[in-house]
C-alpha cells in the first residue's frame, strides 16, 4: 500500500493571524498554532505539498511572511486506522438546525476514536444521529468537530454538519472571540483559592517535559509554546483552612480567550489552585478531600473526574449570521458537591 493510500482522508483547519505573529514565517506560525501539535518539518511538507492557503493563495515557500489578520488554512493528511461505526447514543441536545448542532456532552464521553475507544465517542453518536450528513466534512475520524472538549469535561459543545459552518465556525474559534462574538465560559470547583477574586492567566502551554500526555507552562520562547490566555471570576468559597485560613475550595468561572488542551486545568494549577478530582494534574493534592465535610468527601469520590464543565458558548451562527448563546446546566454530579459544601 502507498503513502498516499495511507493517507485516506483530509482535515482542514483554519487560523488567523494576531498582531503579534505579523511578519513572521507561515511555517513557524503553523507549528506554533495549529490545534494538533505539528512540527515545523512537518508544515514545511504540507507547504511544498500545496496543502496551506493564505488569503486562498499558496505562499511562494515555507519562508513565506504573514501579515496581521491573514486567514491561514491548512490541510491535514491524516492516517485512518478504521472508519468509525454510528452508534445509537442518546444525545442531549440543545439546538440542531440545518448547519449545526449544539449538544451538551456528558462525563465520561470522548468527543472522537483513538486507541483505547473506538466506540462509544461523541462522533459515533453523531454519525447515528446526523445519518450521513457529516460525510465529508472534517475528516472520517472527527466529522463535523471543531472544538473538543476532554472526557471528565462536560458541557456545551457545536457541530458543524454542513460544509460551509465547519469552514465559518473553524474560523471563529481560530480568531478567539477577538473581532466576533464567540465567547465560552466553564465552571470549575479548585482548591484553596486563586490570588485574586477576578484575574488573569496568560502563560504560554506545551508539551511538559516528562509526561507525555500532559501540557505545562512553559517560556514564551520554547520551541512548541503556544499562546494560552485565561480570564477567571471566583463566584464563591467553601470551608476554611485550620492551617492557613485560607477557603478549601473555589467554585471558579473561567472565560478562554485561547483555547489549547487542559488550558484551564494546567492554568489553575500554575495558581497552585489544582481542580478538584482531576486524575492527571491534582494527584498530589488528593489527600486534601480529607479536610472536606462528609457529604463532600462522598460527592467527590463519586464524581470520578476534574470537576469541570463547560457551562456557556456564544457564536455566530454560519448561515444567518445571528449571535446565538447557549447554556449547559450544572451536571448531577458537580452539583452536588457544591451543594455539600452548604
Amino acid at each position: 500500500m502507498s503513502d498516499g493510500d495511507n493517507e485516506a482522508f483530509e482535515t482542514m483547519e483554519v487560523l488567523i493571524v494576531p498582531h503579534e505573529w505579523a511578519g513572521k514565517r507561515v511555517d513557524l506560525f503553523i507549528s506554533a498554532n495549529a490545534p494538533d501539535d505539528l512540527s515545523r518539518a512537518r508544515v514545511q511538507a504540507l507547504v511544498r505539498q500545496g496543502l496551506v492557503v493564505i488569503n486562498g493563495a499558496a505562499p511562494r515557500g515555507t519562508s513565506s511572511k504573514i501579515a496581521a489578520g491573514d486567514v491561514v488554512r491548512f490541510t491535514m493528511p491524516e492516517a485512518q486506522e478504521a472508519e468509525p461505526e454510528p452508534q445509537d447514543i442518546p444525545l442531549a441536545i440543545l439546538h440542531e438546525d440545518a448547519d449545526l448542532i449544539v449538544i451538551d456532552k456528558p462525563s465520561g464521553m470522548v468527543v472522537h476514536p483513538a486507541p483505547g475507544n473506538w466506540s462509544g465517542t461523541l462522533v459515533n453518536a453523531l454519525l447515528h444521529h446526523c445519518a450521513g450528513q457529516l460525510s465529508g466534512i472534517g475528516g472520517v475520524k472527527r466529522p463535523g468537530i471543531v472544538h473538543r472538549l476532554d472526557k471528565g469535561t462536560s458541557g456545551v459543545m457545536v457541530i458543524a454538519k454542513s460544509y460551509r459552518a465547519h469552514v465559518d465556525l473553524q474560523e471563529q474559534f481560530a480568531d478567539h472571540g477577538r473581532s466576533g462574538p464567540l465567547r465560552r465560559s466553564y465552571l470549575a470547583l479548585v482548591w484553596g483559592m486563586p490570588p485574586r477574586m477576578k484575574g488573569l492567566v496568560d502563560a504560554p502551554l506545551g508539551r511538559h517535559p516528562t509526561k507525555r500526555l500532559q501540557r505545562a507552562v512553559v517560556p514564551p520562547d520554547a520551541p512548541d509554546a503556544k499562546e494560552a490566555i485565561t480570564h477567571y471570576d471566583v463566584l464563591d468559597r467553601f470551608g476554611v483552612s485550620q492551617k492557613t485560613g485560607e477557603p478549601l475550595v473555589s467554585l471558579v468561572e473561567c472565560t478562554l480567550e485561547t483555547g489549547r488542551t487542559h488550558q484551564i486545568r494546567v492554568h489553575m494549577g500554575h495558581l497552585g489552585c489544582f481542580l478538584l478530582g482531576d486524575p492527571e494534574y491534582g494527584r498530589q493534592f488528593a489527600n486534601r478531600s480529607m479536610r472536606l465535610p462528609d457529604d463532600a468527601q462522598t460527592a467527590l469520590g463519586e464524581m470520578n473526574r476534574q470537576a469541570l464543565h463547560a457551562r456557556t458558548l456564544g457564536i455566530r451562527h454560519p448561515a444567518t449570521g445571528e449571535t446565538m448563546h447557549f447554556e449547559a446546566p450544572t451536571p448531577p454530579d458537580m452539583q452536588r458537591l457544591i451543594d455539600a459544601f452548604n
